[in-house]
């Protein structure tokens, strides 16, 4: 395993494996016995890093969420697991009621709320201190510089270590950032956001957002993490739930231009000259990039998760990193 410094104050920063383990459906879909099975393969192979949220994964079952935290709190007792192993959770996106979401029905960013949930979070999960607590979603009910004060009390109180955010604008993280800086309060320093090597649409229209996707990496979002490099960059989905390789999960809508073929190409021929899988290509070129991000992958299986594990030790060259970075 192979591993990166996330954050920059010596207090709060973490050494984290280079890839992520999602937790997402620990507990729901994935039953505890392969959860806890996955989860100690990640940790014997080197993995330091879980994420994990406070509405996963409410709709499974229908209930508000919570289900992934509380097994990874049963899963951290029974093996003792302590600070070694870097948790991280988001807030603001549970739903206030069962049968209700994130669209319709979110918890929000209000200093109320941050507060609560992330008690919520620390129960479940059997925490003293959150490890990084990301702002999952926006919400444009509440003045940024209620949430930014909140997330830097709980800092401040020793409850929460690191601060991330995920899925707003650039625009709206530094603004964030900015307001924190300027009173002198810890600000987001992790980045997550969708992103992989096939380049999705960020046009189209998205519930969230009117002016279409905000939750994937596009040219706004790298700039801003190259002109900040004490960010860091963590990518959901990486592989796309499968549909690299799934003919039954094709590419969705936002794939359907003309770069798409072009750099499926591309992938397969390093794929082939590697003998590594498309899946792994990805990963290794995620991971290998110029502005670096780290990789959040899920996995139903200790079969999938050892696919992921042996991308960390991918090297790609030099020509063949430019010719998947070259494709238009």
């Amino acid at each position: 395993m192979r591993y990166r410094t996330i954050g920059q104050d010596p207090a709060t920063r973490r050494e984290v494996s280079v890839l992520s383990l999602g937790a997402m459906l620990f507990g729901t879909v994935t039953d505890e016995e392969t959860s806890f099975a996955i989860l100690d393969r990640y940790v014997e192979a080197g993995g330091t890093f879980v994420d994990t949220s406070d509405n996963y994964a409410y709709w499974v079952n229908g209930t508000v969420g919570g289900e992934s935290e509380a097994l990874l709190g049963r899963w951290r007792r029974s093996r003792g697991i302590g600070d070694e192993i870097t948790i991280a959770t988001k807030l603001g996106a549970a739903p206030r009621s069962a049968g209700t979401g994130f669209i319709d029905n979110p918890e929000g960013l209000s200093a109320k709320v941050i507060r609560a949930a992330a008690e919520g979070s620390r129960e479940r999960l059997g925490m003293e201190r959150l490890h990084l607590l990301y702002s999952h979603i926006p919400d444009t009910t509440v003045e940024p510089r209620e949430t930014v004060r909140a997330f830097a009390e709980l800092v401040a109180e020793g409850t929460v270590g690191l601060l991330g955010v995920s899925n707003h604008r650039a625009w709206a993280v530094e603004r964030a950032r900015s307001l924190a800086a300027a009173e002198g309060l810890p600000g987001y320093e992790v980045l997550q956001y969708h992103h992989t090597y096939l380049r999705r649409r960020t046009d189209l229209p998205n519930a969230l957002s009117p002016d279409g996707d905000l939750g994937t990496v596009g040219g706004d979002l790298l700039s801003y993490a190259r002109a900040e490099p004490g960010l860091t960059l963590v990518a959901y989905s990486p592989l796309l739930s499968g549909s690299y390789v799934r003919a039954d999960k094709p590419l969705g809508p936002e794939f359907d231009h003309a770069g798409t073929p072009a750099r499926l190409a591309a992938l397969r021929e390093v794929a082939a000259e590697t003998g590594a899988t498309v899946n792994q290509v990805v990963l290794a070129w995620l991971i290998g990039a110029e502005i670096p991000s780290i990789p959040l992958v899920g996995a139903s299986s200790v079969e999938q998760l050892e696919e992921s594990l042996a991308a960390v030790d991918l090297e790609l060259t030099e020509e063949q990193r430019s010719r998947l970075d070259d494709v238009a």
